[in-house]
């Protein structure tokens, strides 16, 4: 059995469309930038984000369980999950680690140097923050005192306020351990504490819904509200000037009220869904932070002269999890996404600040804006299934949605960001709408004009996008006989494909809706989605199979087998190679359409309910069942040499966690797996591969292509002044001319070698390649001649040639052995093109010569007849080649 290491393609790169949870949130002030951040958490990481514009700063490192509560000092941010607590410098790194608790810790607090935390065994720890030593641990009976909230009284040195569920509050003084005073509490478990901004004085939130305004220094209630929306889940105070306190309940709602008046002076109703999780106005400035439970951050101001508030900026993402994803336009920057909350949205893939939500899908806009959120009857159910198309999107509506359950699919505009103008329903129901008919699959043509919408009925139906009339129908009463499980319309408008839980695949003429032909399948198709490039369809089947039919011939070309349950979804890389599926036995596979092989498996802790594919063939997306979080793998085949083999039939996949879901390891590899890679990456190519092939050197074209244009090109580049001898001519070492200069070296004659006569031989020295095509006649091996003669340069080239005629120092004999050298390349098949380049240049240079001598007439007949034959053998090959590829281009298949 074989198992795998995790994907060979795709590597965790981020996640989108996390923004925050049930954890309360923590605003911090950095003295060095003189700016607010929000800290909020997602999962087992934190984002730190800047409140001036709601841009995501930092994304810290993953811990490995989801973190259950936050903290911050002027340095650190403090994080628990577990039993443990983690120190983080820089919104990233971890520092500290402080470990001791037995249970999970749910309450933290830092006070000073130290940090105060709370478990839900009801002991309470002080750390010291830089030793990460236990300094004080004290422990409460969970009958008479269950701690649920903590506060540091601001002046109030060494003391902490402990909150409990049975109601009663207890001050301690943590230096001298001692309980200095208990307050009886009013009837009801104590939910929040926060400090006033008056010295002694703090809010206490009750589970029963009341807010007392408490002094401590004499224990006297000052005021107190009531709000009716359940639990208060946060309060916070103004401190720009106004006595006005907000305080979250568990609905969504904030009630705002006045302190000098002690009156309700306001209500921000649903600015959540769920609950108010977090609730901070910052400090100094009418502003106020919210966050909650339905992954939603709001920023409201408080500029109207009434006193409420508005929204000024939002981070936002679906409040329940996607239940498709797709690729919006060509740039692959932008995801759309459905969710099971109702909701479709945009998300950037480059910046926060991008991200677009569409809205709630409505029935009628204009009575849901009246009724409200909590109260809208008119409110569409969730979107199954969606297409978008950008080609006419400033013109009209660019993407059409199906809902579940639901007979009328709608239309969206991306730019205006809500819903468009149409609904579209087709006439055949109208007198009976109890029909339990919806929407199953819908496509848009590439031109934006037109929408094909199946039907659960076997109904598809044919739409102007610009104006909603309906077009037409498949078939003359319905197009399947069972539920359309899949529609697709090819690149230029010609083919309609349709898949129906009939088991059949048909497919129409678009503009006719005549049927042309029609094949069916062992199983039902599940889905069917068409790469329009290369008119590739893929069929996902009941009996977890896939099948790729060619829709030009109507031909199966693939069939794969290797899923073990329902297949969610497909997608195509941009080139139409691979094939990525997903489905639920948790896999993601991508197969190799050329070679018909699975490529790449990889197994994830839960099932990917839909994935797309990045246009430019950067990214796969994907969304998980019970995940709000849309998450980016990187391909890793764009940077990286990747050796793409076929894995085997009994390959196991192993788990990949999700991007920003576990700590980055670095992986270790044993020196054989190095090894191995190694081999993969690195391919040493023979020199021939075969000895009946023609082979090419690798040297550029410069160096052969203007041997026998060298005479012009020296005239042209002659300079027109003689260079000027510089005044002082500074210091050379001398070097000795070629292609890669070589200092040369300083001959050392003694006195004895020193003599006034004058050697002639000096004079007749012979050149290198002289003396090797003299030696290569008797052993008939031009190996060397030819190795010199390629390190060389054009101009050496034609000196050293010149050199080789009698009357330039040379003889016929080392003008026969450089024929029989190029006889030798020719005989060899290697370094083709240079042994013409040569052989051209040495016929210029020596034609004369070689037509009065025998001897060189004879070698030089040798050589045209070795020319001939490997000119006819390659003759032939490029006529092979260019006939097939004639007949593939025009032939008709």
């Amino acid at each position: 059995m074989s198992r795998g290491k995790g994907s060979n393609i795709f590597s965790g790169y981020r996640a989108l469309a996390l923004c925050c949870n049930q954890v309360p949130h923590v605003v911090r002030f950095h003295q060095k930038h003189r700016e607010f951040y929000l800290v909020t958490a997602v999962g087992a990481v934190f984002h730190t984000y800047n409140v001036k514009r709601l841009g995501i700063v930092a994304v810290s490192n993953a811990l490995p369980e989801d973190i259950t509560c936050l903290a911050a000092d002027r340095m650190l941010v403090f994080a628990a999950h577990g039993s443990s607590v983690k120190a983080f410098a820089r919104n990233k790194e971890i520092v500290h680690t402080y470990k001791g608790h037995n249970a999970e810790v749910h309450l933290l607090l830092t006070f000073g140097d130290h940090m105060i935390s709370v478990d839900r065994d009801n002991r309470l720890s002080i750390w010291d923050v830089q030793s990460e030593e236990e300094y004080l641990q004290l422990n409460f009976d969970k009958i008479m005192f269950t701690i649920s909230a903590i506060l540091h009284p601001s002046t109030y040195i060494n003391k902490i306020l402990l909150g409990s569920q049975q109601g009663s509050l207890q001050l301690w003084n943590i230096k001298s351990n001692k309980l200095l005073y208990t307050f009886q509490g009013w009837g009801s478990g104590v939910s929040v504490l926060q400090q006033a901004p008056a010295v002694d004085v703090i809010a206490v939130g009750l589970t029963s819904g009341q807010i007392i305004i408490h002094n401590l220094k004499y224990d006297e209630m000052l005021m107190k509200f009531q709000q009716d929306w359940g639990p208060i889940t946060a309060i916070s105070f103004r401190t720009d000037g106004y006595p006005v306190m907000a305080a979250g309940s568990p609905v969504g709602h904030v009630g705002l009220w006045d302190l000098e008046e002690k009156k309700l002076v306001g209500q921000m109703r649903e600015i959540h869904t769920t609950a108010v999780s977090g609730l901070t106005f910052v400090h100094g400035e009418p502003l106020l932070i919210t966050t909650g439970e339905d992954n939603a951050i709001r920023v409201w101001i408080f500029d109207a002269p009434e006193g409420g508030g508005r929204l000024l900026r939002c981070r936002m993402g679906h409040s329940a999890p996607p239940t498709k994803i797709q690729y919006h336009g060509s740039d692959g920057q932008n995801i759309l996404s459905s969710g099971r909350d109702g909701t479709l949205q945009s998300f950037s893939t480059l910046h926060e600040r991008f991200n677009k939500s569409l809205g709630q899908g409505s029935i009628n806009k204009k009575k849901s804006k009246k009724k409200g959120l909590k109260y809208d009857t008119m409110k569409l159910p969730p979107i199954t299934t969606f297409a978008s198309e950008t080609a006419r999107q400033s013109y009209w509506d660019g993407i059409v949605a199906c809902h579940q359950g639901y007979l009328i699919s709608t239309t969206w505009n991306y730019q205006k960001t809500s819903m468009g103008a149409h609904k579209l329903e087709p006439k055949r129901f109208f007198k009976d709408r109890t029909l339990d008919v919806y929407s199953t699959a819908v496509d848009i043509t590439s031109c934006g004009n037109f929408v094909i919408v199946g039907l659960s009925s076997g109904h598809v139906d044919v739409y102007n996008l610009q104006s909603g009339i309906h077009r037409g129908q498949y078939g003359k009463e319905k197009a399947h006989e069972g539920q359309i499980r899949g529609v697709a319309v090819d690149g230029l408008n010609q083919l309609t494909i349709t898949a129906g839980g009939d088991k059949m695949i048909k497919f129409w003429k678009f503009k006719s809706k005549e049927l042309i032909y029609t094949t069916t399948l062992d199983a039902s198709p599940a889905s069917i989605l068409l790469h329009r490039d290369s008119g590739m369809l893929a069929v996902a089947v009941d009996d977890f199979k896939i099948a790729i039919l060619d829709s030009e011939t109507r031909k199966f070309v693939r069939r794969f087998t290797g899923h073990h349950n329902q297949i969610n979804d497909m997608t195509f890389s941009p080139d139409g190679r691979w094939l990525i599926t997903a489905s639920m036995d948790c896999t993601i596979r991508t197969w190799d359409l050329p070679s018909g092989c699975l490529i790449d498996c990889f197994l994830l802790d839960s099932a990917a309910v839909s994935i797309t594919m990045s246009p430019t063939g950067d990214f796969l997306a994907s969304a998980h069942v019970d995940d709000l979080g849309i998450y980016l793998w990187s391909n890793k085949t764009l940077y990286n040499i990747i050796s793409l083999r076929p894995l085997p039939a009994d390959y196991q996949p192993s788990i990949v966690m999700l991007p920003g879901m576990c700590q980055q390891q670095e992986l270790e590899t044993s020196d054989d797996e190095e090894e191995v890679e190694d081999q993969m990456i690195e391919y040493d190519s023979s020199e021939q591969l075969g000895e009946q092939l023609v082979t090419l050197s690798l040297l550029p074209e410069s160096r052969w292509k203007n041997l026998l244009n060298l005479d012009v090109i020296k005239k042209r580049n002659q300079p027109k002044e003689p260079p000027k001898v510089p005044k002082s001519v500074p210091f050379f070492i001398p070097t000795v001319p070629g292609l890669v200069p070589h200092f040369a070296a300083v001959e050392q004659q003694t006195a004895e070698d020193q003599s006034k006569v004058v050697n002639l031989g000096i004079l007749a020295q012979k050149t290198e390649l002289y003396m090797r095509l003299e030696g290569a006649v008797n052993t008939n091996n031009y190996d060397l001649a030819v190795k010199l003669l390629k390190g060389m340069g054009p101009s050496n080239i034609d000196i050293e040639l010149r050199g080789l005629a009698p009357e330039g120092g040379g003889s016929l004999e080392v003008m026969l052995s450089f024929l029989q050298m190029i006889s030798y390349m020719l005989e060899s098949k290697r370094d083709f093109e240079l042994a013409q380049a040569y052989l051209a240049l040495y016929l210029k240079l020596h034609l004369k010569v070689i037509a009065v001598e025998p001897v060189l007439v004879e070698e030089m007949s040798k050589v045209s007849v070795l020319l001939e034959e490997t000119w006819m053998r390659m003759q032939t090959l490029f006529n092979q080649s260019m006939c097939l590829l004639g007949y593939m281009k025009s032939a008709l298949l």
